[in-house]
């Protein structure tokens, strides 16, 4: 590997994380620097929406504060360059929990995030985001 590659793919790291502290973190407006503009989410896999990212921050604000906490742990992603595109498979634990008659309820959610993602004047950013349902535990 060149360097550029090395610098691409830890940028491209960071962006997956990125994206997970500005969910877990309800910082809505912080996925305007992990997207594209007309970047679509489609989060159908474990029963979401599917729509464009202005159209899902809302949603995913109204979504998930229903729980009291949630985490995306993100890792093994497997990143394919292509000059200034990649597409991106990356597994994603995410434990999820309501509080209910005192007492916590966790659910997990397993899945992977599916990216097609290009390098921009700003840096890398996801043009499109998918789910492939791994498993959902605790329901």
């Amino acid at each position: 590997m060149d360097l550029q590659e090395l610098s691409d793919r830890q940028e491209i790291s960071d962006l997956l994380t990125a994206y997970s502290y500005a969910v877990d973190f309800h910082r809505w407006d912080d996925l305007d620097a992990v997207f594209t503009a007309d970047a679509t989410l489609d989060l159908t896999a474990t029963g979401g929406e599917s729509g464009d990212i202005a159209t899902m921050k809302p949603w995913l604000a109204k979504t998930l504060g229903i729980f009291a906490g949630h985490q995306h742990l993100v890792a093994t992603s497997k990143i394919e360059l292509d000059g200034d595109r990649a597409s991106v498979k990356t597994i994603c634990h995410n434990p999820m929990y309501l509080e209910r008659d005192g007492a916590q309820h966790v659910l997990f959610v397993g899945l992977w995030y599916v990216d097609e993602l290009v390098r921009t004047s700003d840096g890398w950013r996801i043009a499109a985001r998918r789910q492939e349902k791994g498993y959902l535990h605790g329901l």
